[in-house]
């Protein structure tokens, strides 16, 4: 339920998928497409790091991020499990 907390934040959703489209991308190229600040940018990075959601490695003074395959995986599976009903 955490995680999916993490994701439903319309700006973190759009940079799990940037980063997932990308494979792995700088932080510096993540400004620009948001639109938000890099102060911004940074807390909903640490936000989506601390959940597990990206892995982030530090290169010089940027921080690379790249997906945890195996936590979306477990986000997936979740909602695949989901049954569907129909409402009245």
């Amino acid at each position: 339920a955490a995680a999916f907390k993490v994701v439903a934040d319309p700006v973190r959703l759009r940079l799990l998928s940037l980063i997932a489209e990308a494979g792995e991308i700088c932080s510096c190229d993540l400004i620009t497409p948001i639109g938000k600040s890099q102060p911004t940018i940074s807390h909903h990075m640490a936000v989506l790091t601390d959940a597990g959601l990206v892995h982030r490695e530090k290169r010089g003074k940027w921080a690379w991020y790249s997906v945890a395959p195996e936590r979306l995986a477990v986000l997936r599976d979740t909602l695949g499990s989901v049954p569907v009903t129909a409402s009245a």
